[in-house]
């Protein structure tokens, strides 16, 4: 597999072949595209009870839903995590694979904006969910619309499209 490069992401987000939605040219960078903080999160639940983690286990036992609108903001305390998910939705052909890295920029505040599963299957057509942890010892206020992470795009050596449970994830 090898990554495409800005000039690459640009022809095949003309040819079709990555789609992005909404899209701004300028979160085009050389090797990879920015990705935007959408409004939707799942908190975890306070609890001091043993959750069982199992094949069949489902997060949302754990965890609630909550909106955060346009210039308000949702608060990480030292140690704790959300789940996030990016305002754009990434529709990739059967024939080009992806991986989800953090933004140096905020990792120098101790926030770890994808902690596991970066990486993203060809024909994947959903918002990406973000597993955001914050490490550092203050608490972060994260706002929606903020440049969270970068999507790296990779050509695959043939053709296949992811068909599990999150296909079509459109919510965290």
């Amino acid at each position: 597999m090898s990554v495409l490069v800005g000039a690459e992401i640009e022809k095949a987000l003309k040819d079709g072949s990555i789609r992005i939605e909404p899209l701004d040219w300028s979160q085009v960078g050389p090797g990879s595209i920015d990705l935007t903080l959408g409004n939707e999160f799942r908190v975890f639940k306070k609890r001091s009870k043993v959750y069982h983690v199992r094949n069949d286990s489902r997060f949302e036992e754990i965890t609630r839903s909550v909106h955060v609108e346009d210039g308000c903001f949702v608060v990480i305390k030292p140690g704790e995590m959300v789940l996030g998910i990016t305002r754009e939705k990434i529709t990739l052909a059967d024939n080009i694979s992806g991986r989800l890295e953090g933004r140096s920029r905020f990792a120098r505040f101790g926030l770890a904006v994808h902690v596991t599963a970066g990486f993203m299957h060809p024909g994947i057509s959903n918002h990406q969910v973000l597993e955001i942890v914050n490490l550092g010892h203050a608490p972060l206020a994260l706002y929606p619309d903020t440049r969270i992470c970068q999507f790296v795009f990779e050509r695959c050596a043939g053709h296949a499209t992811y068909r599990g449970r999150f296909a079509e994830q459109s919510k965290p």
